[in-house]
């Protein structure tokens, strides 16, 4: 089984997507005995809105869309991704819309159900067609060409993930030799009759090394033979990272950091996680904690129960974060980081910076948007403008927002920085979240997080 049968996985994607949704719905409807199916104008309405809502999620997130190279937890970030601007899109209509008003207890079933239903479904068929893959099915037959190291680099790439689907057949270099690959299998005048006589699907170019004229003549090849010809660039001594390309008419840029949450669709889901969340611990947990904390920070010094600090937010743009109050009332407290064994520190304090509960308030600041669950910990206006003139990658932190908790948080770098050295670790991983943000990590994070508060297992800060 060739490429050919790749061609009717986007079928596949639509028409059951589209199945399951209608199936959901009619069922419960049915089960529930509400409305009478054949004649309510009400149920005729929402049979046509959650086709054209679904319609207009899967179009905006491109979910049918599914590259071969798209790990597992990114293609279940994209599903939730369409998944949330579908509820969000039913949520409003219904708002301003009640004269097609369903019961909500009805439009919940139906949702949690499709939810449970379209995640496994589409789970069950990534991890399928991951499984043909690797046993050597659903496959396109690729060459290389080219000099240089991301010659063997993209071959390594070919031979450690079968489960893209990708069938190297050779590699073709006027440089390289036998003791480089075993994967050569002639020169670059050689390719175009092993292309056409293996009927290869696709040619990756790389251009290292490589004359303009040869890479136009081997682009121009592959046009007139119906093959798929992409370029492998040397970004080698200036860049080690995930790039994205865009066209300024015929002028090509790279964008030399990927940012996920510059996408308006990735912003949405983060932004209805943050309300989500952050609404549930402020109804369930912070009224019964504020019921304990509160008389125990008042007996353990006078002050008020919760402290507010400007901190560096979104943009580098000053916003209060709130705390419950862990220090007794000092004129440091703006400028000077707590450290181990700080004596302005209470004994109730103490305990809520060990299980982080003195952050709980900072679910306020994630509900009115200066903040978010998880990303980059805010630092005091004083260490910003301290680090951001030390470390040269301070500030790319500040694209997105700060979090209660965060990716180097989780890793054991949180608390007093009393190295610079550690601030540098602590950026690295600030900047790594940023570049690769997904709603699974995100998840990932508070979890860990969770288990971490639970165990002990991570100093206060």
């Amino acid at each position: 089984m060739s490429s050919g049968y790749s061609k009717y996985l986007k079928t596949i994607y639509v028409v059951g997507d589209f199945l399951l949704l209608n199936i959901v719905f009619w069922l419960v409807s049915f089960y529930f005995k509400w409305p009478v199916l054949v004649a309510d104008t009400n149920f005729l309405a929402q049979f046509i809105y959650i086709n054209l809502f679904w319609v207009i999620a899967t179009f905006l997130t491109e979910v049918h869309h599914i590259d071969r190279g798209l790990r597992f937890e990114q293609i279940l970030s994209l599903l939730f991704r369409a998944y949330v601007i579908f509820v969000v899109m039913i949520v409003v209509f219904l708002y301003f819309f009640d004269n097609y008003f369903i019961p909500v207890f009805h439009i919940q079933i139906k949702l949690a159900l499709f939810a449970v239903v379209f995640f496994v479904w589409r789970s069950v068929l990534a991890y399928t067609i991951n499984f043909v893959r690797r046993r050597g099915l659903n496959y396109r037959k690729v060459i290389i060409v080219g000099n240089g190291q991301p010659t063997i680099d993209m071959q390594h790439y070919f031979e450690r993930h079968p489960e893209v689907g990708y069938r190297l057949l050779g590699i073709f270099s006027d440089t390289l030799n036998h003791h480089d690959t075993v994967w050569l299998k002639g020169t670059l005048n050689e390719t175009h009759a092993f292309a056409i006589e293996m009927k290869v699907d696709e040619i990756y170019c790389s251009i290292s090394g490589m004359e303009a004229e040869e890479v136009a003549e081997m682009m121009t090849f592959a046009d007139r033979n119906l093959m798929r010809f992409k370029v492998i660039p040397d970004f080698r001594g200036f860049l080690n990272r995930r790039v994205k390309i865009d066209f300024y008419e015929s002028v090509a840029v790279l964008s030399v950091r990927n940012e996920p949450l510059q996408n308006i669709g990735n912003r949405l889901v983060k932004r209805t996680f943050d309300i989500f969340f952050s609404f549930l611990v402020i109804a369930i947990v912070f009224p019964l904690a504020l019921l304990i904390i509160a008389p125990l920070i008042k007996l353990s010094s006078s002050g008020p129960v919760f402290f507010k600090q400007k901190r560096s937010g979104k943009d580098n743009e000053e916003f209060t974060c709130w705390k419950f109050r862990t220090m007794r009332v000092n004129a440091r407290a703006d400028i000077e980081q707590a450290k181990q064994g700080d004596e302005r520190i209470t004994a109730i304090g103490a305990f809520l910076r060990k299980t982080s509960l003195d952050e709980l308030p900072q679910f306020y600041n994630a509900l009115i948007g200066n903040m978010s669950v998880v990303g980059p910990r805010p630092h005091m206006l004083k260490h910003t403008e301290e680090y951001s003139a030390l470390i040269d990658k301070f500030m790319v932190r500040h694209l997105v927002k700060p979090g209660i908790t965060g990716w180097a948080q989780i890793n054991g770098l949180r608390g007093e920085t009393r190295e610079h050295q550690l601030m540098e670790s602590r950026i690295e991983y600030d900047v790594w979240y940023l570049e690769n943000w997904s709603l699974l990590l995100d998840l990932k994070i508070v979890v860990l997080t969770a288990i971490q508060v639970f165990t002990s297992k991570h100093n206060g800060e």
